[in-house]
């Protein structure tokens, strides 16, 4: 026992040390006491405060990690440590959101370091919103995803329209969901007047924070059939448990605006008193869940277009409840019985059973008690079968306990007479044999009687009646039969059941088997007749579909040729109520009017509540609308209505099963006129002009009017004056005032009106009349911090009694008016830039320059309608900046084993070019001077692609880069493309004046030789100067790139006439005879012209020729 305790003591010491707070005297490592939130979310606008607090000894040192990196807070202007903590407060007045980040703070001493946990910081509106743009009939769903708490906070969506902000008007067509989201199932061309913000409320904080505006541009009109918004999809599931709240939403997209119904299991919903619709039928709430809500729910959308269905199955767990009782029991000795407990729940509940409060696990055992599942079984029960038994149902969510008692009653006896013969004794035959009868249970009276105690079923033969004297002996016999008695073991339990659901009445009979029973039904006292829908299983009745004529006394008669027993049950069958009658108007009045009915009969479930309907002159007919509930109790009621308006009305009566058909309508109905009490809305006041002010307002629904010839009373008069008010009636919606100064400040207000009177006035808006033209200029426009792209400007600001009008900007006008370089072009186009109203000394950046250049600029201030005069013109030049990427670069290959690239000036130099860059695909890069724009490069494979990338410099260093990548180059396309030039016009004519030249001058050399006369001793032959047909400049002949240059005489070939002209030197002379024929003599030695050498190679220049060098 000691080893026991030993261990437990210690571990309950370990607890209490492991509680136990150290105080701060004892040096310990530092602790982590309070920290910000892992999704800590900040308003940009004030403080950004990042906590962070630990305890130690010695006190410990706070840095902190951003991004996982060290952040160092003494270098940031705009963020500082608390002192003796490490909490943070950013001063983010500009660029807040560099501050987005994931934080850690880190709190050390020499005995260790703590670390808080990692917090991202979020900025809260701070996003830019886009306009959504949407064609009208289409859906739109406007998200809000609000902050996360906790507490979950309360969303609710805004229209902003100057000068008011109003709740967004939800009905069935726009609506917010369960998430917070704004939902539209078409949008139409007015939903465009206003802006969309949505608003997170944090009770406990008592904070709002408010999202950026959106705003939604409606384009031209587009019809479409229903689709889902929410949920998606044809089918979804919820799992919800009993007495839990059940929300149901459908919401759809369409045009026309689709109309939203709901089924259950196939048949259309009857809304029950415990269930709500709401959200213009878009949603049903179950405040508490039950298993009869449970089932598949359709909801359905439609327009003229089509329809979408959607199917939500719904499951419904929960705590146990009874399907089976055990009912007490009574038995007779030797007699068998059963307990039976059935429950059912979600999940399934687990059964024990229990004697007098005992488990039967460890109770006595008996051999005649067995426990087989949801069921206690006795077998031929003794008097120690006696007790009160317990079954307890129970699953994770509840139990349930039931008490049934067994009472095993006294044996019977059996008397058995025989008279007039004394003495007597009796004798006992039976299937063991035969014997005189032994034991307590016998007792022979004196007057010959046999009386037999606790009768058993082994007493059942022959018994033998001896008398004797001394007379004689004589003897009779009794046949005794022992059967068992009828016994009704499951009696019929009365039901109240819901019509079209399957009853089952139980009858369990118990009997001897050898005597034949019979069953019968009775109902109200009548005989059952059986069909389809009334059947028996064995002794048990079922009903199938049971409806109202069922309901009834209905009595089992079990009957044997001995004895007859019965057992009766009432069956109640529950439904819904009959709808109400007689409905009849009484006490008309211009809001209301009182309805009297008589409820129909509530078919056993009691009447919970009446539903009024009501049906108006909205001209769609048949469109009834709930107006109110009313308790069950009452059949008249005042209803409140709106004047000036026809009604029907008609009744639903409502019980736990469900809701009636609809009564009869009334009579139509209408209610007298009132004067209006709706106030119209957004009014305001705007200066169209600059001595005019145009005052409008949204107008009043039909509903509203509350009478005929609506028409709208405009008040105005000068702010801060004594005049009195001035006041117009119009039908329309505007109304101008003329002849105003300009820009000044009206009280305006507004109230309807009808043929039976005034409404409500309106609260008092101010209005402004229109805006003039400034009659200033700002003054001292100057610049500062002038970069190679932006510059910060400065000015004076105007006086506010010059602008004419509410100030909304200051404007530049700016234009690049030349470049530094003389030789460069530039676009004098004019550009334009607004700044805001930034205090009282008022400056800005203006960026997106061109460096290098001069510029130009003045300023004006702005209202909502004009702009003031310009100021005087500034001017200002950009420094040096890099250049933009070389213009016109190109690739050509002149060769099989070379590329040659060139390129041009930049678009923009910025600057003095210094060089140039070009780098290709080797890696190698090649500086060049500014005037070198052209580079060739030797191919060492003819199927390598390169890639060539070329930057201009200038001072301030390098520029864009122009990548381009050669095309792929081979032997037989560059041919290919060779040959192609062949075919051009210029090259064609080049040609052909090169073969006209060469035979112009063949031609002169004949005739000079041919024609009569003395021939000059010798003949020169004139130089004939190759024609360069090469695809590089001749500058790289210049350069060392040598051809070899063949003399004319290698196109001359030997003939067999000696008179033929067949050798000759470069420019050689050759002697004649005096009549001119050739003699065979030359005055040079005789050479063979394979013998030539020409110092390069045999070149023809043809044009056939000419195509093949190029290859």
């Amino acid at each position: 026992m000691g080893t026991l305790v030993k261990p437990a003591l210690l571990l309950l010491l370990w607890q209490s040390v492991g509680a136990l707070n150290v105080p701060l005297e004892v040096r310990q490592p530092p602790t982590i006491i309070k920290q910000s939130m892992k999704e800590h979310i900040v308003d940009p606008k004030g403080t950004m405060v990042i906590e962070c607090e630990a305890k130690g000894n010695p006190h410990p040192i706070f840095s902190w990690r951003r991004n996982g990196k060290y952040f160092n807070v003494a270098r940031d202007s705009q963020v500082s440590m608390r002192r003796r903590s490490g909490t943070l407060d950013i001063y983010a007045r500009n660029n807040p959101e560099k501050y987005e980040a994931e934080y850690q703070c880190i709190a050390s001493n020499q005995y260790g370091a703590a670390y808080s946990h990692k917090i991202i910081l979020q900025l809260y509106s701070k996003e830019i919103v886009e306009p959504v743009v949407v064609s009208a009939g289409l859906p739109l769903v406007l998200s809000c995803d609000p902050p996360p708490g906790p507490p979950k906070p309360e969303t609710y969506w805004m229209s902003s329209s100057f000068p008011t902000m109003q709740p967004v008007r939800q009905d069935r067509r726009v609506s917010m969901g369960v998430s917070g989201d704004l939902y539209f199932s078409n949008v139409l061309f007015n939903d465009s007047v206003v802006d969309y913000c949505c608003n997170a409320r944090f009770p406990y904080k008592n904070v709002i924070q408010q999202k950026m505006p959106v705003v939604v541009k409606v384009l031209t009109m587009v019809e479409a059939a229903p689709t889902w918004l929410s949920p998606t999809g044809s089918s979804s599931s919820i799992l919800v448990l009993q007495g839990e709240e059940l929300l149901l939403e459908c919401i759809a997209a369409g045009m026309p605006t689709p109309h939203i119904t709901w089924a259950k299991d196939g048949e259309d919903l009857q809304v029950t008193s415990r269930m709500k619709v709401k959200n213009f039928n878009k949603m049903i709430q179950i405040p508490k869940a039950s298993f009869e809500d449970a089932g598949e729910y359709t909801c359905t959308a439609k327009n003229r277009l089509g329809y979408a269905e959607h199917t939500i199955t719904v499951r419904v767990k929960a705590t146990p409840f009874w399907l089976e009782k055990p009912t007490n029991l009574i038995l007779a000795p030797e007699e068998n019985g059963r307990l039976v407990c059935r429950a059912d729940g979600a999940p399934r509940p687990t059964i024990s059973w229990f004697i007098n409060g005992e488990p039967i696990e460890t109770a006595t055992p008996l051999p005649n008690r067995q426990v087989s599942g949801e069921t206690l079984i006795f077998r031929s029960v003794t008097t120690e079968n006696t007790a009160v038994y317990q079954c307890n149902a129970s699953n994770q969510y509840g139990y349930l306990l039931a008490n049934a008692f067994i009472n095993v009653l006294r044996k019977w006896r059996v008397t058995l007479v025989c008279l007039n013969i004394c003495p007597c004794f009796f004798l006992h035959r039976s299937k063991y044999g035969q014997g005189n009868l032994e034991g307590n249970r016998f007792k022979t009276h004196s007057n010959g009687t046999l009386e037999i105690k606790h009768i058993k079923i082994e007493d059942q033969g022959t018994y033998v009646c001896v008398v004797s004297n001394i007379a004689g002996r004589d003897e009779d016999q009794v046949r005794v039969e022992v059967k068992e008695p009828i016994l009704i073991v499951t009696r019929p339990q009365s039901m109240k059941v819901m019509r079209a659901s399957d009853v089952r009445l139980e009858c369990g009979v118990k009997a001897d088997v050898t005597t034949p029973i019979t069953t019968t039904w009775l109902k109200n006292k009548k005989h059952l007749t059986l069909g389809w829908r009334i059947s028996m299983d064995e002794s048990n009745l079922v009903i199938t579909n049971v409806n109202t004529g069922d309901e009834g006394n209905y009595t089992c008669v079990i009957k044997s040729e001995l004895e007859q027993k019965s057992a009766s049950a009432h069956l109640m069958v529950m439904d819904r109520p009959n709808p109400p009658t007689n409905l009849e108007l009484s006490d008309p009045y211009e809001r209301t009017v009182r309805l009297s009915w008589i409820p129909g009969d509530s078919n056993h479930s009691p009447i919970t509540e009446f539903l009024v309907q009501y049906d108006d002159d909205d001209w769609l007919p048949g469109k009834w609308r709930n107006l109110s509930t009313y308790p069950g109790n009452l059949n008249s009621v005042i209803l409140h209505l709106i004047p000036f308006t026809y009604y029907e009305f008609r009744v639903i009566a409502i019980n736990e099963i469900g809701a009636s058909r609809p009564s009869r309508p009334s009579k139509r109905f209408q209610t007298s006129g009132a004067p209006p009490d709706i106030i119209p809305k957004n009014l305001k006041g705007v200066g169209t002009w600059r001595n005019n002010m145009e005052i409008s307002w949204e107008p009043l629904t039909y509903r509203e009017w509350n009478g005929p010839h609506l028409k709208y009373l405009v008040w105005w008069r000068r702010r801060d004056s004594r005049e009195e008010w001035k006041n117009a009636t119009t039908k329309w919606l505007k109304y101008y005032i003329y002849d105003a100064d300009t820009f000044t400040p009206y009280e305006i207000k507004v109230q309807a009106v009808n043929d039976f009177g005034l409404g409500p006035e309106s609260p008092v808006v101010i209005g402004y009349s229109g805006e003039g033209r400034p009659t200033t200029a700002p003054l001292n426009l100057r610049v500062s911090d002038i970069e190679s792209t932006q510059v910060t400007l400065h000015w004076d600001p105007v006086t506010s009694d010059t602008i004419m009008g509410e100030l909304k900007e200051y404007k530049v006008y700016y234009w690049r008016d030349s470049s530094q370089l003389r030789w460069q072009w530039v676009d004098r186009g004019m550009k334009s830039k607004a700044f805001p109203i930034n205090g009282p000394d008022p400056s800005g950046v203006l960026d997106e320059l061109i460096p290098y250049s001069n510029y130009k600029m003045y300023i004006v201030v702005a209202n909502n309608r004009y702009e003031g005069p310009p100021s005087n013109n500034i001017h200002f030049s950009t420094p040096e900046g890099v250049p933009s990427a070389p213009r016109s670069f190109r690739i050509q290959q002149r060769h099989l084993d070379s590329i040659y690239v060139d390129w041009g000036l930049p678009a923009e130099p910025n600057g003095i070019i210094t060089g140039y860059s070009l780098k290709y695909q080797t890696g190698i890069i090649e500086e060049l001077p500014p005037n070198v724009t052209s580079f060739s490069i030797r191919r060492f494979d003819r199927y390598t692609r390169y890639r060539f990338s070329v930057a201009a410099r200038t001072r301030l260093g390098i520029g864009e880069w122009h990548t381009e990548e050669s095309p792929h180059y081979t032997t037989e396309i560059y041919a290919q493309d060779q040959v192609d030039i062949t075919t051009q016009g210029w090259f064609i004519g080049i040609m052909c004046a090169v073969a006209l030249i060469v035979l112009i001058l063949l031609i002169v050399c004949f005739i000079k030789r041919s024609r009569g006369g003395k021939y000059p001793g010798r003949l020169v032959m004139p130089n004939c100067t190759r024609v360069s047909t090469l695809p590089y400049p001749r500058r790289e002949e210049e350069r060392g790139l040598q051809r070899g240059q063949p003399s004319i005489e290698a196109m001359m070939k030997r003939s067999d006439s000696d008179d033929s002209l067949v050798e000759y030197g470069e420019g050689g002379e050759m002697p004649f005879n005096e009549d001119g024929s050739f003699i065979g003599q030359y005055t040079g030695t005789r050479r063979d012209v394979r013998e030539l050498d020409f110092g390069g190679s045999l070149e023809l220049h043809s044009p056939i020729n000419t195509i093949y060098s190029l290859a």
